[in-house]
């Protein structure tokens, strides 16, 4: 019979979906397990945006110290908000299958037409998504929006600054929400990591470890694992505006990835195919291309204003 594991998880709607969804995994191999809820400084602080609050980690922070002090065993999050590098003895001991990886645009008026026209607000708290929208659609406004996905849509609903708002669709999937006026962005490239888990434990708990890999998918594993490692070597955080998605398909790993400006205005963008075999370094010579590219001189810019 193994211990009770204990799963920590911060209290909003996703992240509680996310938390009970790997607890009931366990509990069908019959693990007994039990919530432990962490409030994160990032949904404490709803009004500075993220970039001005040390966005590395920043909502991931709060349950590494607590994994790290024994207080919970295992913690789950939304990998594309899990920094690259991880704290000292902890890792990441199962990503389950991936998600809807698009992002989406969602309105409050059923007549709205996305146009070029001057005079439109997009709301959004993602560098990234404000970059990709300002780039195909230069005249729009961009407004920041902070909160967990309830707060945000209650937020369009009762503003009239707003057009719409920009969400990740796996977020809205994951914990059933009705939004009936929905746009899914094909074009638009998405975070590192983008509509999968991560479940992290500590590396001195194998028997913890050993149960999470039960959960892990293979293929999620190898795609976002080279999202992240293009990401880790661009030197960019989950804040910087940069996308990647990779997909495999006959033994073969499709790759496209991109960083814009600040403001929208450059590109530079790669789309390169690998044998799957070749997984473990196909993010760094990813990276390497992009910036090779021009990518090199957006990422000077973005690093050092990400340090003013």
């Amino acid at each position: 019979m193994h211990r009770l594991i204990r799963i920590g998880s911060r209290d909003s709607s996703l992240a509680l979906w996310q938390a009970k969804f790997i607890e009931n995994l366990l509990n069908e191999q019959g693990i007994k397990t039990e919530l432990t809820l962490v409030k994160s400084e990032g949904d404490i602080n709803l009004t500075s945006p993220l970039y001005e609050m040390g966005v590395q980690g920043i909502f991931t922070k709060t349950l590494d110290i607590a994994l790290l002090t024994n207080k919970i065993d295992i913690a789950v999050h939304s990998l594309k908000d899990v920094p690259t590098q991880l704290p000292k003895n902890l890792k990441i001991a199962a990503i389950p299958m991936r998600a809807n990886v698009k992002d989406a645009l969602v309105y409050q008026d059923p007549s709205f037409n996305v146009t070029d026209d001057a005079g439109i607000t997009i709301a959004t708290s993602s560098l990234r998504r404000k970059a990709q929208w300002l780039n195909r659609y230069p005249k729009h406004n961009i407004d920041s929006i902070r909160g967990n996905i309830n707060t945000r849509l209650e937020k369009l609903k009762t503003t009239t600054t707003w057009n719409a708002a920009l969400f990740a669709s796996a977020g809205i999937d994951r914990i059933g929400l009705d939004v009936p006026n929905r746009l899914v962005l094909d074009w638009m490239l998405p975070a590192p990591a983008q509509g999968a888990l991560a479940v992290v434990c500590r590396e001195d708990d194998p028997e913890t470890d050993t149960i999470c890999k039960t959960l892990n998918h293979h293929q999620t594993a190898i795609c976002v694992g080279i999202e992240r490692s293009f990401l880790r070597n661009l030197k960019g955080g989950c804040s910087i505006p940069i996308a990647a998605l990779a997909t495999i398909a006959n033994d073969k790993i499709h790759f496209k990835g991109n960083i814009l400006s600040l403001d929208g205005v450059r590109k530079v963008e790669i789309e390169m195919e690998f044998d799957i075999n070749d997984y473990e370094t196909a993010g760094k010579l990813a990276a390497e291309k992009l910036l090779a590219n021009g990518g090199d001189k957006i990422a000077l810019e973005l690093k050092s204003f990400m340090t003013e």
